[in-house]
């Protein structure tokens, strides 16, 4: 009896492990993408950064540079063994901005 017990724990464990391995990863992509949009939209960041005096469009254009260049940048300059420590901050970070994102999509309708 004890033993199936202490099996069934397990498996219900493994269980709700895959279930919220599952929910990072939908959230992960989510917050990445919801934080490139709110900086690069008509409407973001990076336009309320520079004001009106910059049209959107501009903006918008300038923002996919410094997000091109930020990648190309990580992948050429970063090593393994420091982004190996930064990634499961990476993870929850986004995830939690993810989680943030689709709260404020459900509430509100938009980002």
């Amino acid at each position: 009896m004890q033993v199936e017990s202490a099996r069934l724990k397990q498996e219900a464990s493994a269980a709700l492990q895959g279930v919220l391995g599952v929910v990072v990863l939908a959230l992960v992509p989510l917050g990445v993408g919801g934080t490139i949009y709110k900086a690069i939209s008509p409407r973001g960041w990076i336009t309320q950064m520079f004001g009106q005096s910059i049209s959107a469009g501009a903006a918008v254009l300038g923002a996919l540079g410094v997000v091109i260049a930020l990648a190309w940048f990580s992948r050429v300059y970063g090593s393994p063994r420091r982004r190996n420590r930064h990634a499961g901050i990476f993870v929850y970070v986004f995830s939690a901005a993810g989680f943030l994102y689709a709260l404020q999509f459900l509430s509100k309708g938009s980002l």
